[in-house]
C-alpha cells in the first residue's frame, strides 16, 4: 500500500509541476524506488538577476545554497569617497588609555567597517600576502563626532567604537575631512539601525517551491532590536566611571605606600654610619673634604700631580689633550669608594686619564677654587693698569682666600710652572695652559649672559697668577 501510495503521488503531482525559466529557480526531486524511500524536494532559491547563468549544484552537499551575490535591494553599501591619508591615532583600547601616537595610514571605507593601511601599496597585496592584513575598525554602533578636547591639531574626528575603542582621524585639508565625517557617519548610523549589516548582505529569499514539501518549515529566529543609542551611552559613560574610580583608588594607595616608605627610611647619619653610604670625593666642598681628611690640600690632587711630574711632564699637549672619558669615569669611581689607589697601575697608563681626571675634579666642585665671592674682586684686578698696583692687589686677594683654597692654589701653580719649564717638548704656552684652566679654576655663581666676556677675564686672570706666581706665592713649599 506504501509503494502505490508514493506511486499515485507522483503520478498526481508531475502534471502539476511547471518549471520556471532557467536561472530563475532549481529543484531537485527524487524520485521513490522502494517502499521505504519518501519524496524529498531542496527548498529553493530565487536569484534576482535572471540572466546570470546559477552554479551548479555540489551533488555532494545537500544543504548547501546556490546563489549569486547582487540583487536588487542586495547591494553593497557604497561611499562616494576614495582612499586616501589621513593622520590616525588610537587613544583607547578596551576602555584603557593608550599614549597618543600619530601616524598617517590609507584610509578605506567599507560597507560597514574602517580599514588602516600603513601605505596603498598594502591595499593591492593584501590578498597576495596573508600576514599583511591591515587594521579593520566596526563602525556598527560607532559614535563618529568632531573633538578639540583631545587634541591640539585642526580638524580633528573621534571615533568611539562599540567595543569601548577610541581613534582620532586628522586631516589639514578641512573640505577632505569634512567629507570623511560625514561618510563615516552615515555609514555607522546605517550599521547601528541595521539596514546597513542587511543591504550588505545577498538579495535572496525563499521561492514558492516550499509549498510541495509536506515536512514542517523552520521558521528563522525574530531579528533582535538593535539597542537605542542613550543606552550605549549610558553603558560607556558607566564603564568609564568605573575605569577613573578604580585609577582614583590606585593612586591613594600608592600614596600611601610612598608615605610608609619615607617615614621608615633611615637618615644619611645612620647610613654612613653603617657604611652603606660613603663621603664623596668628586663633588664634595673643598673645605669639607680637607677638614675630613685633616689637610689643607686634597690628597687625590696631591697623587695627580706627582704622577704628572714623574711621568708625563713631556707628554705632548699634556692638560690640553683629553683621556679616555670611561676610563676617567672608572679612576673616579675608584676615588669616591676610596679604594686603594695606585696611579701608577697599568690601567692609568695614559697619563691624560690622570690630567682627566684632576681637571674633573676642579670643575665639580660646588664651589670653585676662586670662590664666587671674589669673581668680581679679581675681574676688577686685572682690569688694573699700573702693574706693580696690579701684583699687589691681586696678591692680597688670594692671601684673603680660605686656607685649603691658598694652598691648594698654590701648589697647583707650582705645578703648571714646571709644566712650562718642559714647553719644547709638550708644546704648552702660558696662553694654553690658561685657555684650559681658566673656566676650571673660577666661575661666576650667577650666570648674567656675559659668557664671551667672563672667559675672557678668566683666561687672563689665570694667566697673570701662572706668570707671576714666584712674586704671588713665594718660594715655601706648601
Amino acid at each position: 500500500m506504501a509503494g502505490t501510495r508514493v506511486t499515485n503521488m507522483q503520478t498526481a503531482t508531475k502534471p502539476a509541476l511547471v518549471l520556471p525559466p532557467p536561472g530563475a529557480v532549481q529543484m531537485r526531486i527524487k524520485t521513490a524506488n522502494s517502499s521505504g524511500e519518501r519524496l524529498s524536494q531542496t527548498k529553493s532559491m530565487v536569484i534576482s538577476e535572471p540572466e546570470t547563468p546559477g552554479k551548479p549544484i555540489n551533488r555532494h552537499r545537500r544543504n548547501q545554497s546556490q546563489h549569486n551575490i547582487g540583487g536588487p535591494g542586495g547591494a553593497e553599501l557604497s561611499v562616494p569617497l576614495q582612499s586616501t591619508y589621513l593622520n590616525k591615532a588610537k587613544i583607547v583600547e578596551g576602555g584603557k588609555k593608550m599614549r597618543k601616537n600619530w601616524t598617517s595610514a590609507w584610509v578605506a571605507l567599507g560597507s560597514d567597517h574602517l580599514l588602516f593601511y600603513k601605505e596603498s601599496k598594502q591595499e593591492a597585496l593584501v590578498n597576495l600576502k596573508p600576514g599583511n592584513r591591515p587594521e579593520e575598525v566596526d563602525l556598527c554602533g560607532a559614535m563618529v563626532e568632531w573633538t578639540k578636547e583631545k587634541s591640539s591639531r585642526k580638524h580633528v574626528i573621534q571615533i568611539t567604537t562599540s567595543v569601548g575603542d577610541e581613534y582620532l582621524l586628522q586631516s589639514d585639508d578641512y573640505p577632505t575631512i569634512s567629507k570623511w565625517h560625514s561618510a563615516i557617519k552615515m555609514v555607522a548610523d546605517r550599521s547601528c539601525s541595521g539596514s546597513g549589516r542587511q543591504a550588505a548582505r545577498p538579495g535572496l529569499h525563499r521561492s514558492s517551491s516550499t509549498e510541495f514539501l509536506p515536512r514542517r518549515v523552520v521558521e528563522a529566529p525574530p531579528a533582535k532590536e538593535p539597542k537605542p543609542e542613550h543606552r550605549r551611552s549610558l553603558m560607556f559613560s558607566s564603564s568609564k566611571l568605573k575605569h577613573s574610580a578604580s585609577d582614583s583608588n590606585d593612586k591613594i594607595g600608592v600614596k600611601n605606600r610612598l608615605k610608609k616608605f619615607i617615614s621608615r627610611r633611615p637618615s644619611m647619619k645612620t647610613l654612613q654610619e653603617k657604611g652603606l653610604i660613603k663621603d664623596r670625593v668628586f663633588g664634595c666642598h673643598l673645605l669639607t673634604l680637607c677638614s675630613r681628611e685633616g689637610t689643607t690640600v686634597p690628597k687625590f690632587i696631591r697623587l695627580c700631580i706627582q704622577e704628572v711630574e714623574r711621568r708625563g711632564m713631556q707628554s705632548d699637549g699634556i692638560y690640553r689633550v683629553s683621556g679616555n672619558l670611561a676610563t676617567i669615569q672608572k679612576l673616579r669611581f675608584m676615588v669616591d669608594q676610596e679604594e686603594e689607589l695606585n696611579l701608577g697601575d697599568n690601567q692609568w697608563e695614559d697619563i691624560h686619564v690622570i690630567t682627566g681626571a684632576l681637571k674633573m675634579f676642579f670643575r665639580e666642585l660646588p664651589e670653585p677654587l676662586f670662590p664666587f665671592r671674589f669673581f668680581e674682586q679679581f675681574v676688577e684686578s686685572i682690569k688694573t693698569k699700573d702693574p706693580k698696583q696690579k701684583v699687589q692687589v691681586v696678591k692680597k686677594l688670594i692671601h684673603q682666600l680660605p686656607k685649603p683654597n691658598h694652598n691648594t692654589m698654590k701648589l697647583l701653580f707650582r705645578h703648571l710652572q714646571k709644566i712650562l719649564c718642559h714647553s719644547t717638548k709638550n708644546l704648552m704656552s702660558t696662553q694654553g695652559i690658561s685657555i684650559v684652566f681658566g673656566p676650571t679654576l673660577m666661575w661666576p655663581e650667577h650666570d648674567s649672559g656675559n659668557m664671551a666676556v667672563n672667559m675672557v677675564y678668566q683666561n687672563q686672570i689665570v694667566e697673570y697668577i701662572l706668570i707671576e706666581s714666584r712674586e704671588i706665592f713665594g718660594t715655601d713649599d706648601v
